[in-house]
């Protein structure tokens, strides 16, 4: 048993939205695929994975580095004890020889996408979803069959107004959604309050809403719009500073009560450590976000998982970013607080599998072996491309 091939390919995201901080029309994300000598209904069995919106291509250090790696390992050192699948902590220990602690987002990203991708193939092999394959790996075996699942959306883009929120969000929820969460940032206070008072009416609850500023404030800015929001209670306030500006955060958490959502900028399990240890967040109601293929993968997530467990943070907590198959397997596989949703935005790289359904605001996992990508018609060609070369 051996990884015959890993190959990757830089796709542009081509999207028009924008954010409090910068727009998408230069995205692009890394495609890979790693292929393996394993035969399942006639075919080599092959892993796929994509660092998800939000991070630019990083196919250089995957070429450079972590793929060359992998294809110069004695192939039994790769394995599982039995010897009948492939170990993704053994692989992830091969991509980081030779590389100097610290420094993780020039790495963390790459890694990740391929470890994720390993991870694919090992559900395959296993004939089993790979939310089921995490369940019984990292949590007890406990299998559940739905997630909460919540809407990213309320980007800013050219003519959109309050009414065309407001018809977004209806929108989201005639499709089975309950919870939405909308940008702030990209306009003035008065108008983003403006903005959450609109979709307020919509979701009829501030339980059912969340904010995301992406990070993009200053600290005059940042406590302003704390001010500004905290009398609405939102089910949280995302990305309020920079994750890393403890002193800040600390800062806005002193004067917003209600839950803050935080870290998905962040790539080790060492940043969220600190984060918790000195950002001023509070284990009771503020809310992990961590990427998991942008911060070296799922192997590395359990760890990070294991250190929040050990400061009294429940897994429930923690809102992976990244709406995607990939996000979806992982939530429900570690019995985490829920899954993220961009339906309609990212292009191929949007949303679930085509027959995914939801209900009051659950998503039902899928049950293919894997991740599920075969499931999603566009973007499982863009794979397959990669395995055909």
């Amino acid at each position: 048993m051996r990884i015959v091939d890993i190959r990757e390919t830089a796709v542009p995201l081509k999207s028009t939205l924008r954010n409090a901080v910068f727009d998408f029309s230069e995205m692009t994300t890394s495609v890979v695929a790693v292929i393996t000598d394993v035969v399942r209904d006639g075919k080599p069995v092959a892993g796929f994975a994509f660092n998800s919106t939000g991070r630019y291509a990083c196919g250089a250090q995957m070429r450079d580095r972590f793929i060359p790696r992998i294809m110069k390992a004695p192939p039994d050192s790769l394995l599982n004890k039995a010897g009948d699948n492939f170990d993704p902590e053994k692989i992830l220990a091969c991509m980081m020889q030779r590389e100097k602690p610290g420094g993780h987002t020039e790495r963390s990203v790459a890694i990740g996408t391929i470890e994720v991708a390993v991870w694919d193939a090992v559900a395959k092999i296993a004939g089993k979803p790979l939310h089921r394959v995490l369940a019984e790996t990292y949590n007890g075996g406990k299998v559940i069959d739905k997630v909460p699942c919540y809407v990213g959306g309320g980007w800013y883009q050219p003519g959109k107004g309050i009414r065309e929120l407001q018809d977004e969000i209806k929108s989201r929820l005639d499709q089975g959604y309950t919870t939405m969460k909308i940008k702030v940032g990209g306009a003035t206070i008065p108008d983003d309050v403006e903005r959450v008072e609109a979709a307020l009416k919509i979701v009829a609850s501030s339980a059912n809403l969340a904010v995301d500023a992406n990070a993009g404030f200053d600290r005059e800015r940042a406590l302003a719009y704390a001010k500004a929001l905290a009398p609405y209670k939102l089910r949280w306030f995302e990305e309020p500073t920079d994750p890393l500006d403890y002193a800040l955060l600390t800062e806005v958490a002193a004067i917003y009560d209600a839950p803050i959502g935080t870290g998905e900028n962040l790539f080790s399990t060492q940043d969220v450590h600190n984060l918790i240890r000195f950002g001023g967040l509070r284990a009771d109601r503020d809310i992990i976000q961590t990427d998991v293929p942008q911060s070296y993968g799922i192997a590395q997530f359990a760890r990070t998982l294991e250190m929040l467990k050990q400061n009294g943070w429940d897994r429930r907590s923690v809102f992976p970013h990244g709406g995607n198959q990939m996000t979806l397997a992982i939530v429900g596989g570690f019995g985490l607080g829920g899954c993220e949703a961009y339906p309609g935005v990212f292009g191929v790289f949007a949303g679930f599998a085509d027959d995914a359904q939801v209900e009051n605001g659950y998503l039902t996992l899928p049950q293919r072996p894997g991740i599920g990508f075969e499931a999603q018609n566009h973007l499982y060609a863009v794979m397959h491309e990669l395995v055909a070369v």
